[in-house]
């Protein structure tokens, strides 16, 4: 071998060891990217209570209250005011004496309600369809609705409602008077007018005022009820829950499920008042490398957290004191799938 091929040699062997090392460091830069752009995450568990309780469902519609009976007086000659049996504000009943004209005219009630404006005084004088006095009953009321198409199979004559007055929170008591089935359009659905009567004994409540009216689908008296988030649901779209065995680890419990708001579920079948149930909340950290590789690439998520046994549920715990009234008939809200019932 000639002295110019050995160091040729010594050239070659310390570029494939170089290469090597470099092959090495590659390889555990490699390995401690992997290492760390896998997510850390810790997993705990929401507690949810069984509780003893009532729930409905609703349809839920907005309406207005107006007038059934009133009435302006007005006189039918020229004359002078001669006495006046009323003030403003007076309740009277029907043919109560109003007030009476020169002429011998006298102008009664034609129904029980409240003077609601008297424009003249005793001695004015007054002319031929001059308005005297205007008589309104304020507790007897009606309120019209709209129903669409796709609610109006679940509305009939005679069902009970619920009238509440936006304002004043006030409830009422009522039932379907009436409906339209002429249709009236807006855009692609078709909307139906529904009317309730409303005795008011609230002198707070007036025509004008906007209402909701709610009409029960669904109800469960005294039943074992949960936070729908608790639930979680199988392959086969059965509900169960998680419990604590003897043992203290978890396991499933298959639940019958029955009327639900959108908020808490009746269980007729599986828990009883005070049981405990759980939901898996899987809390996910990522790590340094793997944020900043995230915002170099436009935030894409390197590593998925583990997958969930459940299909259901969600987080937050439970709180006695924020239970809502299940009783008022409150309007259930399912998100986009929406229950039947909206507000028009």
């Amino acid at each position: 071998m000639t002295r110019q091929a050995k160091p040729r040699r010594k050239r070659r062997v310390r570029k494939i060891i170089l290469f090597l090392l470099i092959l090495l460091l590659l390889a555990a830069a490699g390995w401690f990217a992997y290492s760390s752009l896998k997510a850390e995450y810790t997993v705990t568990y929401d507690s949810y209570t069984a509780t003893t309780g009532s729930i409905s469902n609703a349809l839920s519609f907005s309406g207005n209250l107006s007038l059934i009976d009133s009435a302006t007086y007005a006189a039918a000659s020229s004359a002078t005011v001669k006495t006046l049996y009323v003030a403003a504000g007076d309740q009277v009943k029907e043919d109560d004496k109003l007030l009476r004209l020169s002429n011998g005219e006298t102008v009664t009630a034609g129904f029980d309600g409240r003077v609601n404006k008297l424009n003249v005084e005793k001695g004015d004088e007054v002319t031929v369809g001059q308005e005297l006095v205007q008589i309104a009953d304020f507790e007897h009321m009606k309120v019209s609705f709209r129903v669409d198409e796709y609610d109006i199979g679940n509305v009939q004559v005679g069902q009970s409602c619920t009238v509440t007055a936006t304002a004043t929170e006030k409830r009422f008591d009522s039932t379907v008077e009436s409906i339209d089935y002429i249709s009236s359009s807006s855009g692609n659905v078709a909307y139906y007018t529904a009317t309730a009567l409303v005795d008011v004994d609230d002198a707070s409540v007036l025509p004008g005022m906007q209402v909701t009216v709610s009409i029960t689908q669904e109800e469960a008296q005294d039943v074992v009820i949960l936070k729908v988030d608790a639930i979680s649901f199988d392959a086969t779209n059965q509900a169960f829950v998680w419990m604590k065995n003897e043992a203290g680890a978890l396991e499933q419990k298959t639940i019958t499920t029955g009327v639900s708001n959108g908020n808490y579920i009746e269980i007729t079948d599986g828990l009883t008042d005070g049981d405990e149930v759980y939901v898996e909340v899987e809390t996910t950290a990522v790590s340094g490398a793997a944020g900043l590789l995230s915002g170099l690439f436009g935030g894409t998520r390197f590593n998925q957290s583990r997958g969930s046994q459940r299909s259901g549920g969600g987080s937050g715990g439970f709180d006695r004191s924020n239970m809502p009234d299940f009783s008022s008939g409150e309007r259930p809200s399912f998100g986009g799938g929406d229950f039947p019932g909206r507000s028009n």
